[in-house]
């Protein structure tokens, strides 16, 4: 009797023996049997089931630990050679069962040599090298049937960009008992990405942290990184195509099989379904519980102007949680394309249409107070190129988020929400191209500096100069608040006499350009007279 396509894709770390069991997944059509997924485990391969669970798990968080050691916060050399060996012994143990013992050798020295251009130096072509060598060394040793080229890219595509995906599944699939499926399933998005919410909140918000602080002694970074734990994720879903390998194929089913297959198909399956109703509106609920805490906290210190604790600074405030947030914002936005999918089972509940409408509200009143939060910092540390563009960054993401909850409001699809988008970023590009930025960001900075005002900080005049020419009338300013310095003017008369040679010719001729000219002619006309 076969086993049951899902138990055998899923049920790997079974202690009952295989021994000639096929795996498989069917595709069936009429007057036809083809298969979609279609693998023979390896003769004997009975013998170790019994530890193929533990033992796979442990290799793949050797491996990220391994990750964690050579790459996290260091650079890259050597390092990527050793961990590339590694993850080669590393599957070479997870899969001893399956391997083509005839073609070890040949993959083994596949990756060595590959290796040589990484020992001698780690560059972008170094790295292609290994990458290739090691998804092709897989799949020789694991009896993979390549046949052209085609299907070799096919099959690295399927193990860089599909594998890693296989962690969560197989990590859920583990725990085989339906309501502890489910209810992990229901609860998993919730709570996974409510700690990534907060761990943002912590970063962005130093009361957070300190109130953190004091239910554990210590600063809370120090435990918690988010980070790091990213890092592990990545590492351990990268790693884990190599431990646990499955490969894609199409091949041909005897004919005995497809009636048992059939019967089997058509037996209730527990699908893991991450974005159902009672995931969505169990993650909803949670996420506005989490955003009011920070909705609060920004109504109060921020735009109440209320008193801080006197160990957290107004600018610390202010300045700490302008990015972190915009990431939350960010992640909320992908959270409900997501979950209000169009013609999803969530986009027509009366319950959770409005709470994406709070969350959406509190996100944009997030995504203001970053804005806010940018712009107490810049009328303390003046403007700079970055700020102005994160400026900018905030608003778009601001109007997109209007944008999701006027898609979702009036039963549009996603291709509308993309030209919508599109839209709006052409528009923006458009009229920052007709901007002078230049200008704006050094007469901001000379206007609003300590010489200018008598408060502040002083002008960075450096970086007045790395604007360019369109910087100079601003520039002229700031000398004249200064006591004289030759340095200054000649560093100033080098940027004049650059213009100049830009606008030589005809060709080079522009608006800006030219206007620029009769701002310093007229200067020039008022200092002479």
């Amino acid at each position: 009797m076969p086993i049951p396509s899902r138990l055998a894709n899923d049920g790997w770390w079974l202690s009952e023996p295989l021994s000639a069991a096929l795996v498989c997944n069917l595709s069936l059509q009429t007057g036809s049997a083809t298969m979609a997924e279609f693998s023979t485990p390896a003769p004997h391969a009975g013998s170790i089931r019994e530890s193929t669970f533990p033992i796979k798990p442990a290799i793949a968080l050797a491996l990220a630990a391994l990750a964690d050691w050579l790459f996290y916060g260091q650079r890259t050399g050597i390092s990527a050679a050793i961990f590339a060996i590694a993850l080669t012994g590393g599957a070479l143990l997870a899969n001893f069962t399956r391997l083509n013992k005839a073609k070890v050798l040949v993959a083994g020295l596949l990756v060595l040599a590959a290796l040589i251009p990484a020992v001698e130096e780690f560059n972008a072509a170094s790295l292609f090298f290994i990458v290739v060598a090691l998804g092709v060394g897989l799949s020789l040793t694991t009896d993979r049937k390549l046949t052209g080229v085609g299907e070799q890219a096919a099959a690295l595509c399927d193990l860089y960009l599909v594998g890693p995906f296989r962690l969560l599944r197989d990590a859920i699939s583990a725990f085989n008992l339906p309501a502890l499926t489910a209810g992990f399933t229901v609860w998993f998005i919730p709570v996974v990405l409510s700690g990534i919410f907060a761990l943002l909140f912590v970063s962005a918000n130093p009361l957070l942290e300190k109130w953190i602080s004091l239910m554990n002694p210590g600063s809370a970074t120090s435990y918690i990184s988010l980070a790091r734990v990213l890092f592990w994720a990545a590492a351990l879903s990268l790693v884990w195509p190599f431990i646990h390998v499955r490969w894609r194929r199409k091949s041909e089913v005897p004919a005995d099989l497809v009636v048992s297959v059939t019967e089997e198909q058509e037996k209730p399956v527990h699908d893991v379904d991450f974005f159902g109703v009672a995931t969505i509106l169990r993650s909803l609920i949670l996420f506005n519980l989490l955003f009011a805490v920070q909705t609060a906290l920004d109504v109060f210190f921020l735009w109440g102007n209320a008193t801080l604790p006197a160990d957290i600074s107004y600018a610390a405030y202010a300045h700490r949680g302008a990015y972190p947030l915009i990431l939350t914002a960010l992640l909320a936005a992908g959270f409900v394309l997501i979950a209000m999918r169009p013609g999803g089972p969530a986009e027509q509940s009366k319950v959770i249409r409005p709470l994406v409408y709070l969350w959406v509200a509190q996100n944009v009143l997030l995504v203001a107070s970053s804005i806010l939060r940018l712009d107490l910092y810049v009328q303390i540390y003046l403007l700079t190129w970055w700020r102005v563009a994160a400026f900018i960054w905030m608003l778009l993401v601001a109007f997109g988020l209007l944008l999701i909850v006027a898609r979702i409001r009036l039963n549009r699809s996603n291709d509308w929400l993309i030209r919508a988008n599109l839209i709006t970023l052409i528009a923006t590009l458009y009229v920052c191209s007709l901007v002078n930025f230049p200008a704006v960001i050094a007469d901001y900075n000379v206007g609003h500096s300590r010489e200018a005002t008598g408060k502040g900080v002083p002008v960075d005049i450096n970086y007045l100069f790395h604007l360019g020419p369109q910087a100079l009338p601003a520039i002229d300013r700031a000398i004249a608040l200064r006591s004289f310095d030759p340095n200054l003017v000649f560093r100033r008369n080098y940027l004049v006499e650059q213009h100049l040679n830009d606008l030589a010719s005809w060709r080079a001729w522009g608006f800006r350009s030219w206007r620029l000219q009769r701002t310093l002619d007229a200067s020039k006309s008022s200092t002479a007279s």
